[in-house]
């Protein structure tokens, strides 16, 4: 099975700026650019569960046909460690009930993998707490949603597990068959893993990856005392057209591909974009996106 490339709707939500599609306005528009397959955002203005009841869904699904456009992933938004410090809410459970009205989308959507996040460290939260409490609700998770045939996919986002070695070890100690990673490029590349090892490494877990690039831009703080900069604790990044940026985002994918990968492939502008968040330079971006992936063999 080849690459199929992918189109998240996240890139078209407005929420940095850009220019705002409705749902199934996205879905025709990513068929019009090419895409075959699109990520939806599991929240609003997308897919939330609060506003698609059976009805919507088959209509969703009825359109996305039309447009001859899969729908390879919903994309769920969580982090397990939130709400440690209100024992009295029962924030996990809220999740793992959201997570499963995310899958119970994707069944009626024919998709079969909805992503999640893990966790943010928390200082009123010791590390070891907060592994044990992600690893748990990720492990509910999958249990909730095996009925429907659905499979977890874990982002490389969040800090806890951030680093693949870690990412790899939370994978194991969940333990589920229907877990597997959505492995992306920009984390690993941004803290300075090397792409190719790293992505071959990660390759026989992963069934989804998500690309962009960015820029660094290095930040110094100036010290009047000196006369000079000091070097900031870290650059600002800024997305930019598909191989323009720093990332080596193709040894990452060559590396990916020779460790057996060969599922989905996102694309995703979700955060401030250079050249403005119009919808001429969305597509732009979106079509580079393209080009890239079909140059890299």
């Amino acid at each position: 099975m080849a690459m199929k490339p992918v189109l998240f709707s996240v890139s078209y939500a407005g929420l940095w700026g850009q220019a705002r599609l409705g749902l199934r306005d996205f879905v025709s528009h990513a068929a019009s650019l090419g895409y075959p397959a699109v990520e939806l955002m599991g929240k609003r203005p997308h897919l939330s569960p609060l506003d698609y009841d059976e009805e919507a869904v088959e209509a969703l699904a009825e359109h996305c046909r039309q447009c001859g456009v899969e729908i390879a992933c919903i994309a769920g938004y969580t982090d397990f460690s939130g709400g440690a410090d209100r024992a009295e809410v029962p924030f996990v459970e809220m999740q793992v009930s959201y997570v499963r009205a995310l899958a119970h989308l994707a069944r009626a959507l024919d998709c079969r993998l909805v992503r999640v996040f893990t966790s943010y460290e928390r200082a009123d939260l010791p590390l070891a707490a907060n592994w044990e409490r992600t690893v748990n609700a990720i492990r509910e998770c999958c249990d909730a949603v095996a009925d429907f045939d659905v499979t977890i996919g874990i982002q490389n986002h969040h800090d806890v597990a951030v680093h693949s070695k870690a990412l790899l070890e939370m994978l194991h100690d969940i333990g589920r068959s229907n877990c597997a990673l959505m492995f992306d490029a920009w984390s690993p590349c941004l803290r300075g893993e090397p792409a190719y090892d790293t992505a071959r490494a990660m390759a026989p877990y992963t069934v989804h990856t998500t690309f962009a690039d960015y820029v660094r831009l290095p930040r110094y703080e100036y010290q009047p005392g000196l006369v000079n900069y000091r070097p900031a604790s870290a650059d600002l990044v800024r997305a930019v057209p598909m191989g323009d940026g720093d990332l080596p985002n193709a040894d990452f994918l060559r590396g990916l591909r020779d460790g057996g990968f060969d599922g989905q492939v996102a694309y995703e502008m979700c955060s401030p974009l250079r050249g403005g968040g119009d919808l001429a330079n969305l597509d732009f971006c979106a079509r580079r996106f393209l080009e890239w992936l079909g140059a890299q063999g």
